[in-house]
C-alpha cells in the first residue's frame, strides 16, 4: 500500500474521532493531496474543500493571498503559504486547512529558493496560520509526493 494511502487513512481515523473537517488549498501539488485524501473511503464525512491554485492570480482571487506579499516574497513563501491556509480555512467552514506551495523542478529553483523547497502551511480555527519549511530530495514527482506525505503527516501533528 502506498505511504500516502496510509497516511490519509490514519488521518481519516483521527478527525472522524474528533468530529473535524478539512481543508486543502494546493500549489506544487496540484492537487495530490486531495487526491490522496479522497482514495480513502469514507472521507467525504471530513473533507469537501479543495482548491489548487498554481497560479498567483488564482492564489489571489480563490484564497485571498495579498498581492503585496506575492510581490515582496513570492509564493513560495512562509507568508503565502500562512495566507493560503488561512484563505481556505475561511473559505470553506472547516476546522483545519493544509497549503502547500513550492518548487518541484526540475527547474524554477534558485540560490535562495532552491528546488525541494516547498512550504507546508496549517490553520486551525481560533489560531494564527503557521508554516513549516521544508527542502524534499528526488525529481519533480519525488518532490511532490513527499509534500503529500508531509502535510498529511503535519495535519496530523497539530490536531
Amino acid at each position: 500500500m502506498k505511504q500516502e494511502y496510509i497516511l490519509a487513512k490514519k488521518l481519516y481515523e483521527l478527525l472522524k474521532s474528533k468530529s473535524l473537517k478539512i481543508a486543502t488549498a494546493e500549489s506544487c501539488t496540484g492537487g495530490l493531496i486531495g487526491g490522496a485524501l479522497t482514495a480513502v473511503p469514507g472521507m467525504s464525512e471530513c473533507y469537501g474543500f479543495g482548491v489548487v491554485t498554481y497560479a498567483n492570480e488564482a492564489k489571489e482571487k480563490l484564497l485571498g493571498v495579498s498581492h503585496s506579499t506575492l510581490e515582496a516574497v513570492g509564493a513560495v513563501s512562509y507568508e503565502t503559504a500562512c495566507q493560503m491556509a488561512h484563505g481556505a480555512l475561511e473559505m470553506s467552514g472547516a476546522d483545519i486547512a493544509v497549503s502547500v506551495t513550492g518548487i518541484a523542478g526540475p527547474g524554477g529553483g534558485t540560490a535562495e529558493k532552491p528546488v525541494g523547497l516547498v512550504y507546508i502551511g496549517i490553520a486551525l480555527k481560533g489560531t494564527p496560520p503557521k508554516a513549516y519549511k521544508n527542502i524534499f530530495e528526488g525529481n519533480r514527482d519525488e518532490v511532490r509526493m513527499s509534500t503529500v506525505c508531509r502535510a498529511i503527516e503535519l495535519v496530523m501533528e497539530n490536531i
